[in-house]
């Protein structure tokens, strides 16, 4: 089951490559997520990626934290969700319009796609 859920947390959504955006810089990427929640309304999915390199939210009702840094133009984070351990894993982001889709293993592995929702709290 967990098996399940993880692939679905990490599945591959539809995109349009047209009008993506590949953010190279730490600062695009901050100006993208600043004051906004990323949201997979699917998976119940809710994250806040802070500038302070925290990461806080919900998957499938239960919690989610970690640690986020940019390197070399990649979001590379660490991430507990629940009681689960994810891997370190550095991530190619792209901005679609008002979406982030995130590819893991630097844009080489599967990807996610996250609405930008404006943070009202």
């Amino acid at each position: 089951m967990n098996r399940m859920i993880t692939a679905i947390f990490l599945s591959l959504m539809a995109t349009s490559a047209a009008a993506q955006e590949t953010l190279i810089e730490r600062s695009d990427f901050l100006s993208a997520v600043a004051t906004n929640i990323l949201e997979i309304r699917l998976l119940s999915l809710q994250l806040k990626v802070l500038d302070s390199g925290e990461i806080t939210g919900k998957a499938f009702g239960r919690g989610v934290t970690g640690s986020w840094e940019w390197t070399d133009g990649f979001f590379c984070r660490s991430m507990t969700w629940g009681d689960r351990e994810l891997e370190y894993n550095c991530q190619q982001v792209k901005k679609d319009g008002a979406s982030l889709i995130f590819t893991s293993d630097k844009g080489t592995g599967r990807s996610a796609t996250f609405s930008l929702r404006p943070d009202t709290q």
